[in-house]
């Protein structure tokens, strides 16, 4: 297992008080004035980010990092208790700590806030989806500015409906980066049958971990009006979204267009 940098104390505001926490040295990206178990979490970042430990498998144990990081217990339990707020790790009792994946069942849809009016997400089953299109472009100027690429840059275009018994329900438009996901194909997202972020981990090794979203209400001109089984001009929901994997790197834009006749949008806040 790599090393990490050492911790040493400094001055800024961890516990430096014998048998308390140092903080980390100066070489690591985190500011030395940020909480020590802030650190450990960005640390433990740096680690998903980098591969070491992919959606599913088991990280070490609270010891075994505190050892490794040299802190306290304590520190690392906060660090991991934020991650596990953060949807970043799944504690499973008596078993350990893993690294979240959205082949998990209550991670899978952790984005899709379409709801029947009557009923929860799950009592409407599971979506079914149809590609329209998966095709490589230059990107224009907007989907690369908000994907942080350049104009022009490859990129992957994705056309879906998503249906609900039978019934139509999300029309949506998907830009990829086309380095990350070289590879991707019609025939490939046509023949997965699980969730598509659950396909990006495994096969492109691209974990989804945030999302901005810009909401608003559009009428459904003629092709979402025959896409969405709807007459034209009927309201829809225009749904944009930026997904982020670690860091704070753009990996996906998502443009939805979507039926609330039946069903609504749900958010939490908190």
């Amino acid at each position: 297992m790599p090393s990490s940098s050492p911790l040493t104390p400094d001055q800024s505001g961890a516990d430096n008080r014998p048998g308390g926490d140092g903080a980390i040295a100066s070489a690591t990206p985190t500011p030395a004035f940020s909480p020590l178990y802030q650190q450990i979490k960005s640390l433990i970042l740096r680690s998903l980010q980098d591969g070491e430990w992919k959606p599913g498998d088991m990280i070490p144990s609270e010891l075994e990092l505190a050892g490794r990081y040299k802190v306290s217990q304590g520190t690392v339990r906060k660090a991991i208790d934020e991650l596990a707020t953060d949807n970043l790790l799944v504690r499973r009792q008596g078993k350990g700590t893993f690294v979240a994946t959205h082949a998990e069942q209550h991670i899978q849809y952790r984005f899709l806030r379409l709801l029947p009016d009557a009923g929860s997400l799950d009592s409407q089953g599971p979506a079914e989806r149809r590609i329209i299109e998966c095709r490589r472009l230059r990107a224009p100027a907007e989907v690369a500015r908000l994907l942080n690429l350049k104009t022009g840059d490859a990129v992957l275009q994705v056309r879906r409906v998503l249906s609900f018994g039978g019934q139509p329900a999300i029309l949506e438009e998907i830009w990829l980066p086309g380095t990350p996901f070289k590879g991707l194909t019609l025939e490939t997202l046509s023949s997965d049958k699980g969730p598509m972020y659950a396909l990006f981990e495994t096969q492109f090794g691209v974990r989804m971990v945030r999302a901005t979203e810009k909401i608003k209400a559009v009428a459904a001109d003629r092709e979402a009006a025959e896409r969405l089984a709807l007459p034209p001009g009927e309201p829809l929901l225009s749904v944009e979204r930026l997904a982020f994997t670690y860091n704070d790197v753009p990996m996906e834009l998502r443009r939805g267009l979507y039926r609330t006749d039946t069903r609504h949008y749900r958010n939490e806040l908190s």
